[in-house]
């Protein structure tokens, strides 16, 4: 490619960062990467009825924790801001001037209960409703004498009859739109904001953007964009649109969809790691030349390439997100999984808001031995649940375990083992088992099943020398008594 590669991410501030934004970022962030090029964020918050206060600045913080590093945008001035619509409004003025003084744009005076009127009556026709150029040709006394009744005007693109629009579209191939039937569309709304369509082909020419990479829900746009440039003069960057991403269900996702977890902020907060993400969001609508599913972000941006991404639609998989992110986490310093785990455990009261240093080495264990099994950090939650619970419950399968005409001699000894030994730690667990061994003469199944189902309840789990080093001499002692204790009603 000749020209340097210039692409942008372009969110609105209406909300969190949807995971096919994500996926956006992510695909212009390689794309530019790989050619050496500029990734831009810009922010689209002309739609101000949509806005929602402090959703700009989640969006600012996902795109930063994804790992999708910008070159441009409202930190970091590249000498083509602001990068902010709102703030551009002086440049977008001058450009609608334009038009109108050239007479490809002009003043529209029509208000909604007309404009509904019109389509109504489009729709009872067959017809595909657009609006019919009422305003188009207006005299001034026309003008004038709408202005007398208080009406506004917004801005209409004055749409070419009979012209084709093609789009050749690096993913889809080339598509072509009819200018018939599109209608003149508005480009400023009556209070001077302009709409997404006149803004966004503006912006992109000033800022230098070659390829524009989003979802395929944006490609009935495009033409009202082509419009715009071709009205200008402005040189068309390449477009290439993706695939959507379907649920489970093969369905197109809507915010109320629950089949599955939309936004990044979401994953984030369960503890899932970035790296993962992105690995997992590249692979959909995007195949690598092999048969490798585990890329670094510096392998997907030497492979990464618009020729390897799919027309179809790819389906979210929480299952393969839920492996990868898991092998993420076995490779991931105990450490880092420390401070991931520790909020949830926080939040779940199972840790008090401020923790000594005592407290947090215990989790490390925690985690250590929980690690290679987390999906995610949230799941913590659950395997730490049973070294805070007061007291044990037990199913039919556990009982049948805890009857076998061994278990009580095993408990005695066992007991009488841990609360003998001079210090309390795993290797102190396990010599008490060995001790157990020797004296009962019981080993196997017949030793370590009743004393992991006494203590913890389960059946099966991790490292039982940990597991009851973490639980703690006292604990463990205790639900060693009680059991010992209330043998016959637990047991029967």
């Amino acid at each position: 490619m000749s020209k340097k590669v210039r692409v942008r991410f372009a969110p609105s501030p209406t909300g969190h960062l949807h995971i096919g934004g994500a996926r956006s970022a992510l695909f212009n962030y390689l794309f530019a990467r790989h050619h050496g090029g500029d990734f831009i964020v810009r922010i689209e918050d002309t739609d101000r009825k949509r806005n929602v206060e402090s959703a700009e600045e989640k969006l600012i913080e996902s795109l930063r924790w994804f790992g999708t590093e910008w070159d441009e945008g409202i930190d970091k001035d590249g000498g083509v801001g602001p990068y902010r619509c709102m703030d551009r409004l002086d440049i977008y003025t001058k450009y609608l001037n334009q038009l109108v003084e050239e007479g490809k744009a002009y003043p529209c005076y029509c208000n909604e209960d007309e404009l509904a009127a019109e389509r109504e009556a489009m729709v009872e026709k067959g017809e595909t409703p657009h609006y019919n150029g009422k305003c188009r040709h207006l005299t001034q006394e026309q003008i004038e004498a709408y202005k007398a009744e208080g009406r506004t005007s917004s801005i209409r693109f004055s749409v070419p009859a009979d012209h084709e629009y093609v789009v050749r579209d690096r993913i889809r191939g080339v598509v072509t739109f009819e200018s018939n039937g599109m209608g003149d569309f508005v480009i400023a709304r009556p209070d001077g904001i302009p709409t997404y369509n006149f803004a966004v082909a503006v912006d992109d020419h000033l800022m230098g953007i070659t390829h524009v990479i989003r979802g395929e829900e944006h490609l009935s746009n495009t033409p009202r964009q082509l419009a715009v440039y071709e009205a200008f003069g402005f040189e068309t960057p390449e477009f290439a649109h993706v695939a959507l991403i379907l649920n489970p269900n093969h369905k197109k996702m809507s915010k109320r969809d629950e089949s599955i977890i939309q936004f990044m902020e979401q994953y984030r907060h369960l503890g899932y790691l970035p790296e993962a993400l992105m690995n997992f969001l590249v692979l959909l609508g995007w195949s690598p030349e092999g048969e490798e599913e585990i890329f670094t972000k510096e392998q997907m941006i030497e492979q990464f390439s618009l020729e390897r991404v799919s027309k179809s639609p790819s389906v979210f998989d929480i299952h393969k997100l839920n492996w990868m992110n898991n092998h993420y986490i076995k490779q991931t310093p105990t450490s880092r999984m420390v401070d991931l785990c520790i909020p949830h455990m926080q939040q779940a009261g199972q840790l008090p808001e401020q923790i000594t240093a005592e407290q947090r080495e215990w989790v490390e264990r925690l985690v250590a031995l929980h690690q290679e099994k987390l999906n995610y950090a949230a799941e913590i939650v659950d395997y730490a649940a049973l070294f805070f619970e007061e007291e044990v419950s037990y199913n039919e399968e556990a009982k049948e375990v805890l009857s076998g005409e061994q278990v009580p001699d095993v408990m005695k000894a066992f007991v009488d083992e841990i609360m003998g030994a001079e210090d309390y730690s795993a290797d102190a667990v396990k010599a008490a088992l060995k001790a157990v061994q020797k004296t009962t003469g019981q080993k196997g199944k017949n030793l370590f099943m009743p004393v992991r189902v006494a203590t913890t309840g389960l059946m099966h789990g991790s490292d039982l020398n940990e597991s009851l080093y973490l639980l703690g001499r006292d604990k463990v002692a205790a639900r060693v008594r009680n059991l010992i204790e209330n043998y016959d009603s637990i047991t029967n």
